[in-house]
């Protein structure tokens, strides 16, 4: 996939233009553009409109057998005509989001040194260590505003794929754009190469990373810092969003550099606004109070924590005392339930930790704590067994089942599985896609718990404003401006259709960008109409005339 090629004051040759992704119409360039640029016997004489061009696209994509294919269809328009491949994306959003990003992205990153065309972004091996800045200086564009970076440690819940994890960037900008209308060129996917623990990956002789094992330790730390004071002198108004880190790693990098430049965890964050957002809509369909809830997590990550932190900030807002807050939030993990008598409890779950004998049996968890809902962030699947749904249907009339790992093959349970085993009462959402489940006649519709109704709206929102810093708050917000309309909750959708997702992006955006003027948080003036602010900075996949 093509990087931006750089220009120069000479004018670019219509074989250039060809070949620059951002230049490029294709069949679309008029007559008058073939003539004056040179174009004239390079092209085939039809001349097309976008709109045509949308629609050949389409009928390509739809004939193709695997989901793998139309990904790198997608990923070789992106390379050749960028606003072809925006204005394919956006024309059907519902369609193309589960193909440029979860769960397609997972399978292209894991085959990544197999499907490899063209570069994209920018790759920081640690052998470069006192070189990033200069690495960072070879990318075209000067002044980045959005950078998603990734070290590959764990891509969604596929583990460890090294270089293979560019595939995440390079998706989560891509829906940036296409969702919430942050302009291309200011977008930069970044892998940080520190080598990789996949003894399949060392082994594969088409592998595009370093050969060796991970690096740790203050080695890794002051790569880390390298990287972002590089950012920081040539891109002074970009957002760092880290990307599929370990929680070794992640949650200390967060906790570095938050309180010092503009930056946000999508795991930890993002994942908690969705988590948050599906949570309230819930609450609506069964008329609940969020203070009344309580919630037990099967995984103990920064992802858990992300969400339970930020429920729990809910429940404060709604006049609950946080710590009683935060008890209400508990979690599970691979040892059992995380109480305070264990001795493997990290700084970052001590809050979450139950004062209660140790639970090994996470169905034994559910009957003693008795939580309205489950939420699934393990990575490993099948974990919401028949007895944990059965469990969770027998103590709530309307149990909230939200297995929320990624890809579709690390779901803790399917949505049919979900419905089935709990008399079709279950609130479900996942995090990747599932079909439309038939029980008995009655038509389920999945609910999708993507992160993409938060981070293209929270990237679009620090770009119009220039924010000097990302907080919790502005997660909380996010997470409240979701809109979910009366009709959408009477058919039990928790989340916005995808087919409005840009809609809903620019709404989310603009309530997130008042917060950030509220905080007192913005590089640039409030204007006296905030919406108008985040429309104007939209890219709209349009050509030139």
């Amino acid at each position: 996939m093509n990087a931006p090629t750089k220009m120069t004051s000479k004018q670019p040759t219509g074989y250039d233009r060809l070949h620059n992704a951002r230049l490029n119409k294709g069949t679309a360039f008029t007559e008058a553009e073939r003539s004056a640029f040179g174009l004239e016997g390079l092209l085939p004489p039809a001349v097309l409109s976008l709109e045509l061009q949308v629609a050949r696209r389409h009928d390509e994509i739809v004939r193709l057998e695997s989901d793998l294919l139309k990904y790198l269809v997608l990923s070789d328009l992106q390379a050749r005509n960028e606003t072809l491949y925006y204005a394919v994306l956006r024309s059907d959003p519902a369609t193309h989001m589960p193909i440029v990003y979860t769960p397609t992205v997972g399978e292209a990153c894991q085959k990544f040194g197999h499907i490899f065309r063209q570069p994209r972004g920018i790759y920081l091996p640690i052998t470069a260590r006192g070189r990033v800045k200069e690495l960072l200086s070879n990318w075209p564009e000067k002044d980045v505003r959005f950078i998603v970076v990734t070290d590959g440690e764990r891509i969604l819940g596929l583990g460890d794929l090294g270089a293979g994890g560019m595939g995440i960037p390079i998706g989560k900008l891509a829906l940036c754009t296409a969702c919430a209308g942050v302009p291309p060129q200011y977008c930069l996917p970044v892998v940080i190469d520190v080598g990789t623990n996949n003894h399949a990956l060392v082994e594969d002789p088409l592998y595009l990373g370093l050969r060796q094992s991970r690096v740790r330790g203050d080695e890794y730390a002051a790569f880390i810092d390298e990287f972002v004071a590089a950012v920081q002198q040539l891109y002074p108004k970009c957002c760092i969003q880290w990307e599929d880190f370990a929680n070794i790693n992640a949650v200390p990098i967060l906790e570095r550099y938050r309180n010092e430049v503009c930056t946000f965890n999508d795991d930890i964050q993002g994942t908690a606004g969705v988590a948050l957002a599906g949570v309230l809509a819930s609450l609506r369909i069964t008329k609940q109070k969020i203070t009344d809830q309580r919630f037990l997590f099967l995984g103990a990550g920064s992802a858990g924590t992300g969400i339970a932190e930020l429920i729990s900030q809910a429940m404060a807002e709604a006049g609950m005392d946080i710590h009683e807050a935060r008890r209400r939030n508990a979690l599970f993990d691979v040892n059992g339930l995380l109480v305070t008598s264990r001795k493997d409890v990290a700084d970052f779950q001590r809050p979450f930790a139950q004062d209660r004998q140790p639970i090994a049996s996470f169905v034994e968890a559910v009957r003693a704590l008795k939580p309205t809902g489950i939420i699934g962030v393990s990575g490993i699947p099948k974990l919401f067994t028949r007895e944990v749904v059965e469990t969770m249907a027998e103590l709530n009339q309307r149990p909230i089942i939200f297995p929320y790992s990624n890809p579709t093959s690390r779901s803790e349970c399917s949505a049919e599985e979900a419905y089935r085993w709990s008399g079709g009462r279950a609130i479900f959402a996942s995090g990747s896609p599932f079909p439309l489940v038939e029980i008995g006649g009655r038509k389920f519709v999945p609910n999708q718990g993507n992160n993409v109704y938060i981070f293209p709206a929270m990237a679009m929102a620090l770009f119009a404003t220039e924010a000097e810093r990302v907080t919790d708050e502005m997660f909380l917000t996010a997470a409240i401006a979701e809109q979910v309309s009366e009709d959408n909750l009477a058919a039990e959708l928790i989340y916005p259709p995808r087919e409005r997702i840009f809609a809903t992006s620019l709404h989310v955006a603009e309530r997130v960008a008042a917060c950030i003027f509220n905080e007192g948080l913005a590089r640039v003036p409030r204007p006296a109409d905030v919406g108008a602010l985040i429309r104007s900075r939209v890219y709209r996949p349009v050509y030139p005339e």
